[in-house]
């Protein structure tokens, strides 16, 4: 795994976070040199407060802050902590970090987008860009040629302004784009819906995950959440909008209900969520994290957790991996980790390696989910 981006005579000593022993993956892809080379050719004065959205572990602010001022705008609290590992591993200068949830700043001169997955997430970014920049500001963004299509460039086009793409390049691709369409398209960032069969109502913000449906897995995993008067703290580790946790608390009207996402977006949707489900006075805690990276063993009674199965762009199982385990560590003596997923990436046998075979058994099932039950 090369972790050395060398590029104009100049190397950056570069690593994904959580930094790993055993880490078979790049922190930076081909749309990072392709944006450093087509800037470097621009040849720009130094000092420009350049913004640069999305920076997926810091390559971008780890190679324009030498010569300017950044502000670094993403919605990933592990972006946001490999790119400061990143910083302060290369000796860089301080850049200003903040949430897509935050204003942009009024004096950018350059704007830098790696291409969000979420369509809903990047429209979000647009029209706030829109708003915010000078009609001369330059907007570039990159992401694989594939991943760029007709949709993506009308997307561009009506709620930034003028838009064209460059030639592929190591099978990524430029968008060259102002803020200067005639008009101003207004978007809220939220998405409401209401849970079918459920008394759930659910505000999300643009970048929470199946922020616009319930995804399978939820819904299976709603059907199945346990009442029980010897819980007293439920962890929801993976959040997202909070739909488990509004469920156990309604289950289990006297438990403390944490929980957990690196999506700074999904923390504020789930809290804004138990709120307005559960009421103001239940007692609720929501945390920005990397799984949970930092917490004490406390009086944790269960964990529930539907792991994602990638990190930015790259599918990988070691996110699972790490939520199994600090689940462990977390869990009070007799406590439960309950997990859903499907049912091919075989978490029964990361389970049994963990808490034993013996206390390892499955809650339910159906053609393609699994619910694990693991107990401490």
């Amino acid at each position: 795994m090369i972790t050395e981006l060398s590029l104009h005579e100049r190397t950056l000593s570069l690593f994904r976070y959580p930094k790993r022993n055993n880490e078979t993956l790049q922190a930076w892809d081909a749309g990072d040199e392709y944006l450093i080379n087509h800037v470097e050719e621009m040849g720009l004065e130094s000092n420009q407060h350049i913004l640069i959205i999305n920076d997926n572990f810091g390559a971008l602010s780890c190679w324009f802050s030498e010569k300017h001022r950044i502000t670094m705008m993403s919605d990933s609290y592990i972006s946001h902590q490999g790119t400061q590992a990143n910083l302060q591993r290369n000796h860089c200068p301080d850049v200003n970090m903040i949430t897509t949830m935050d204003d942009v700043p009024s004096d950018v001169d350059l704007v830098l987008i790696q291409l969000p997955k979420s369509n809903r997430h990047l429209v979000w970014q647009l029209s706030q860009l829109r708003c915010a920049l000078k009609d001369t500001v330059p907007v570039i963004a990159v992401n694989k040629a594939k991943e760029i299509h007709t949709s993506t460039l009308k997307l561009f086009e009506k709620h930034l302004g003028e838009t064209k793409t460059s030639l592929a390049w190591k099978k990524h691709r430029l968008v060259f784009s102002s803020a200067n369409s005639t008009t101003i398209n207004q978007v809220s960032p939220n998405t409401q819906w209401s849970v079918d069969k459920e008394n759930i109502t659910l505000n999300n913000l643009p970048n929470v995950y199946s922020g616009e449906s319930l995804d399978l897995g939820a819904r299976f995993m709603l059907e199945h959440l346990p009442t029980n008067p010897g819980i007293k703290h439920v962890l929801d580790l993976g959040c997202g909008n909070g739909v488990l946790s509004i469920k156990m608390g309604q289950l289990n009207p006297d438990i403390k209900l944490t929980c957990i996402d690196e999506s700074f977006m999904a923390v504020e949707s789930a809290r804004q969520n138990l709120i307005s489900n559960l009421g103001s006075e239940r007692d609720i805690e929501c945390i920005a994290n990397n799984c949970l990276d930092g917490m004490p063993a406390t009086d944790v009674d269960m964990v529930m957790c539907n792991p994602p199965f990638h990190q930015q762009q790259a599918i990988t199982d070691h996110i699972a991996w790490q939520m199994f385990c600090d689940a462990k560590q977390i869990l009070s003596v007799g406590g439960q980790l309950l997990v859903i997923g499907n049912r091919h990436l075989g978490y029964d046998g990361k389970l049994s390696r963990l808490f034993g075979k013996s206390n390892v058994k499955v809650v339910a099932a159906n053609k393609k989910f699994v619910i694990l039950q693991a107990t401490k």
